[in-house]
């Protein structure tokens, strides 16, 4: 083991917790909750609070029974942020037994089994959906239309942005893209052209733009991995308009679906993002690719989750590809 070197004093305390962090996440999260509980009304509070709920119940749990841990973790606010996101991510007239499993899977296989919070490689609450978008594919597509406030289970459905975009590739025919609604409409969450609305934490781009400005402003996260996200789906989706109308135009793709929640609080997830500026733009740019490739010629209409995903597990190779140099000693030269 290397002796642990400590300069001379004065020393800097820093202010940085995980508490503060998880917390500060949950605030930033609070605009774009409160436009869902607007829209979307008692199927939002009853999805949100279940899987918030869940998510604690099972890290409680996990750690006391499974793990054998007497520290408490659920403090922290850890789970609770895993649950809100997770819930966020969710239909709002999905049933409780099902967000319960999608709560198990993020908990119980997004994170405890790696460890705990700090050790998990995927981020849980994109486990927990995406176990569930496989599973339950008919219910995890089922989409509300906003404005049904006291409706849950018996809600009435219809066809969202995604899936018109998806509809116009399929038939070949941009005169679809006709039924999106207007680049306003998407920002500030008006979606009733298009019928369905998505999750519930994606309705409304404005609410989550808010959310951004807080944490870049008490510097929870940096801008490096939304802005190079929402650029790389910018100058992509862009490209393949111009050449082909049958793909949405960059502002319908950037509004739509879960990309800035995604962009915002998911791909920004501390534990399974690269730790340098140059390797947090390299992760961006590739999940703003891959979620255009996805989406245009994948099964599903939204590839926001899976890309990200799919680059968590790249993150270890990118820290170690854009490792910083290392001062004060001279390497051995061999």
């Amino acid at each position: 083991m290397g002796k642990l070197i400590v300069s001379l004093s004065p020393h800097a305390h820093g202010t940085d917790t995980v508490e503060r962090n998880m917390y500060g996440v949950i605030i930033a999260l609070l605009p774009a909750l409160l436009v869902s509980f607007y829209y979307f009304g008692i199927g939002s509070a009853i999805v949100c609070l279940t899987s918030v709920a869940a998510c604690v119940f099972f890290e409680w749990a996990i750690n006391k029974y499974v793990l054998g841990n007497e520290r408490c973790t659920v403090l922290d606010g850890s789970a609770a942020l895993t649950g809100l996101l997770l819930g966020m991510n969710l239909p709002s007239n999905l049933p409780v037994w099902i967000i319960l499993i999608g709560a198990l899977f993020a908990i119980g296989v997004g994170k405890m089994t790696f460890g705990g919070l700090g050790q998990n490689i995927f981020n849980p609450a994109l486990v927990g959906r995406c176990a569930l978008l496989v599973a339950f594919p008919a219910q995890m597509t089922s989409w509300p239309v906003a404005g049904q406030l006291t409706s849950y289970l018996d809600a009435e459905t219809g066809a969202t942005p995604l899936s018109i975009m998806k509809t116009a590739i399929k038939e070949g025919d941009p005169s679809v893209l006709q039924q999106l609604p207007d680049s306003l409409s998407l920002l500030l969450g008006d979606h009733s052209l298009a019928g369905g609305a998505g999750t519930i934490g994606e309705v409304c781009a404005l609410a989550l733009l808010i959310g951004l400005a807080y944490m870049l402003w008490k510097k929870i996260i940096t801008w490096h991995i939304p802005v190079s996200i929402i650029a790389t789906v910018f100058v992509f989706s862009g490209l393949m308009h111009l050449a082909n109308p049958i793909y949405a135009d960059p502002l319908s793709e950037i509004l739509s679906g879960g990309l800035m929640l995604g962009a915002i609080f998911m791909a920004t997830d501390y534990v399974t993002s690269p730790m340098t500026p140059k390797g947090q733009l390299i992760y961006g740019v590739s999940i703003g690719l891959l979620t255009i490739i996805i989406r245009n010629w994948g099964a599903y209409p939204e590839g926001m989750s899976f890309a990200i995903l799919i680059m968590n597990a790249f993150t270890p190779l990118i820290n170690n590809y854009v490792k910083p140099k290392r001062f004060g000693e001279v390497p051995e030269k061999k």
